[in-house]
């Protein structure tokens, strides 16, 4: 082949690649930004009652922030075999949300306070390949849809409809898994999440090996690729953002624990249990802000 046709041939390809990335480029999902979040303060958490998790909520005014522990399990639900309580969450409208487990037995359990005072629970029967357990609930904004997480390693987060919040459910129905958050990559003992835009969580990972994403206990971010509607599975996009406070009176292995974020002051709250005997002393709730 003559030299200026293999240079003509050659330029031609180029355009044509370089045509080709434009295109894909521009058809191409943006990258989602991470956020940055500095530690601003922390306050003592309490072993019992406030070891598990926490939530802000906005209905009734003035409402008092809500924790989580063995401490605060009722005991007529705790002589039902229900003996371990998650990170709770609340709908903005004021349903507040706890999840249970059990030791045994094919169902979860969601404790339901709605606005008016009053209780309810919501059973759901586990289905197939779906774990015992129960670690945590997070209410999209809409109030309409709730996230649920298991513990270990995993690369899905279940989505029901909220009970009490979304008019379909009912405390005599069985609590349906309606679609499933399929994330880009494993995550690892992930302890609570929290919405804190319609399609962005902020996570706590009780990760104690950190072969995931470089560091052990880190805090995450999942962008999903749409807000969830309850009639199809999305995507979520995961990120390690840092590394969670692990500063104690004693060594050992420390726990990450719930996570709330309040959009009225946009404060980010983590619960990390301290080691050993200082898990009485000086366990902490730290409190984060952007930038």
């Amino acid at each position: 082949m003559p030299l200026r046709t293999r240079r003509r041939r050659h330029a031609a390809m180029t355009g044509l690649l370089a045509l080709a990335t434009a295109a894909a480029l521009a058809t191409a999902p943006p990258a989602a930004a991470a956020d940055t979040w500095t530690e601003v303060g922390s306050d003592r958490a309490r072993p019992l009652t406030e070891s598990q998790g926490l939530t802000s909520v906005e209905v009734p005014a003035d409402s008092p922030n809500r924790y989580t522990g063995i401490g605060t399990i009722p005991a007529d639900v705790s002589l039902r075999g229900w003996n371990h309580v998650g990170d709770p969450d609340a709908s903005y409208d004021g349903h507040y949300i706890e999840p249970y487990q059990r030791d045994s037995g094919g169902a979860k359990m969601f404790r339901v306070q709605a606005p008016d005072g009053s209780w309810a629970e919501y059973v759901h029967a586990l289905g197939p390949g779906e774990a015992l357990n129960n670690s945590w609930v997070a209410v999209s904004p809409d109030g309409q849809w709730m996230l649920a997480g298991e513990y270990g390693t995993m690369s899905r987060f279940l989505v029901f409809p909220t009970p009490g919040a979304n008019p379909a459910t009912s405390p005599s129905a069985d609590l349906p898994h309606v679609a499933t958050v399929h994330l880009d990559r494993p995550v690892r003992d992930v302890q609570g999440c929290d919405f804190s835009g319609p399609t962005t969580l902020l996570c706590s990972s009780d990760d104690p090996a950190g072969t995931l994403f470089g560091m052990t206990k880190p805090l995450l971010q999942v962008d999903l690729s749409a807000a969830p509607s309850g009639t199809a599975d999305v995507s979520g996009q995961v990120t390690a953002l840092r590394q969670l406070p692990l500063r104690s009176g004693c060594s050992g292995a420390f726990e990450a624990q719930g996570v709330d974020y309040d959009r009225r002051s946009g404060t980010l709250r983590v619960i990390v249990m301290s080691p050993g005997f200082c898990v009485l002393t000086d366990s902490m709730t730290y409190r984060f802000t952007r930038g």
